[in-house]
């Protein structure tokens, strides 16, 4: 585990924890936009859509009208993200969006950024 984390850093961390926890899914993830909204998904695994928690959050900003994001966290028991998971942090935050990367105990592991 790293470091202190922000308080709103660890409120999004605790947020996609317990979707994750509350779903049985392999993965929770939150992303936090310009005006400090959250946005809370899980993995989507239907039989015509699969997407991660995290790309599933940043749709889930995108389509409410978050014009760019402060921050992205994802719960997971996987070591590392995928590209298309950071790309699509990058096309909403920007490149320095920073991605934290917790464990199933909501221990930060990384901090990663969407470049």
């Amino acid at each position: 585990m790293t470091d202190a984390v922000d308080p709103e850093d660890t409120k999004i961390i605790t947020l996609a924890r317990s979707a994750r926890a509350r779903n049985g899914v392999p993965e929770g993830a939150a992303v936090r936009d310009e005006t400090g909204r959250t946005y809370v998904a899980t993995t989507v695994a239907l039989d015509s859509l699969r997407l991660s928690a995290l790309r599933a959050a940043v749709v889930m900003a995108a389509s409410s009208g978050a014009a760019s994001l402060e921050a992205a966290a994802v719960v997971t028991a996987a070591d590392a993200l995928s590209t298309d998971d950071l790309a699509a942090v990058r096309d909403l935050g920007g490149a320095g969006t920073p991605v934290l990367l917790a464990g199933p105990d909501g221990g930060l592991r990384a901090t990663i950024p969407a470049s």
